[in-house]
């Protein structure tokens, strides 16, 4: 009931012009504090449109949300007398820190291999690495590999069949962000597509930043690393002497 509701006062502050996303978030900014333990982003909305829906493909939604993007080093470890050290790297150009993708059906069922690289909606898609050194065999590798580490630790997600879609006009569905986020805006996309083919799309932003003392801390390691540093030390100091003195009291 909620949900109508909500898509009825979005519906009514929009023109129509075909099948067009309007859409929206329980939550457009995101706080990390030291008790920070990860989030959930509902999203939901409705398709406007000024005649009713065709009977020919059902119409499909996809929502995908992608953290700050930027280049990565991956290594390659071999074991080598005994130890392991890394023989071979390559710099991934750009990877999201955090990307999940939720679909109302199976993903080859939403959208089509040409789509996905033209919007470059799944996890593959969406890692760019140009610039691998010619001497590195399977350099594709490394994205997959990256791929698969960051898939282990909750950064990135792929959801099919979550996304509720109700008489082909209301859609909802929830985004879990893990604790380890990176700060910076999280781009949300949303896709209305009918047999592969994308028909619209909508675009907002989550703002995720530190407050209070892990703001504070951040800032003086990034913009003052020498006071920083300093501080870090004396700290480490006074906490061993006083580890130290309660030690001796306990010890006399």
């Amino acid at each position: 009931m909620m949900l109508r509701l909500v898509a009825f006062f979005l519906l009514a502050a929009f023109p129509a012009l075909g099948e067009e996303v309007v859409a929206g978030l329980s939550q457009n900014r995101i706080a990390i504090t030291a008790n920070f333990d990860g989030s959930e982003i509902l999203i939901f909305g409705a398709v406007k449109r000024e005649s009713p829906p065709p009977d020919t493909d059902p119409l499909q939604v996809i929502i995908a949300v992608a953290g700050p993007s930027g280049e990565v080093t991956v290594r390659r470890k071999e074991k080598r007398y005994g130890i392991w050290i890394n023989v071979e790297s390559v710099d991934v150009d750009e990877a999201p820190s955090f990307y999940a993708v939720a679909t109302s059906a199976p993903f080859d069922q939403v959208i089509s291999a040409t789509e996905d690289l033209r919007y470059r909606v799944s996890i593959p898609q969406m890692i760019r690495s140009v610039g691998a050194p010619m001497d590195v065999k399977n350099a594709e590798s490394f994205s997959e590999a990256l791929i698969r580490i960051r898939t282990a630790s909750g950064l990135y997600q792929m959801h099919p069949d979550t996304v509720e879609v109700e008489d082909e006009t209301l859609f909802q569905t929830s985004v879990a962000l893990p604790s380890n986020l990176t700060e910076g805006t999280y781009t949300t996309r949303i896709f209305l597509t009918r047999g592969g083919k994308v028909i619209d799309e909508f675009e907002t932003n989550i703002d995720v930043r530190k407050v209070g003392l892990e703001r504070f801390l951040y800032n003086l390691a990034h913009e003052r690393p020498l006071v920083y540093g300093i501080m870090s030390l004396v700290i480490a100091i006074v906490a061993g002497w006083s580890a130290s003195a309660v030690f001796r009291y306990l010890k006399s």
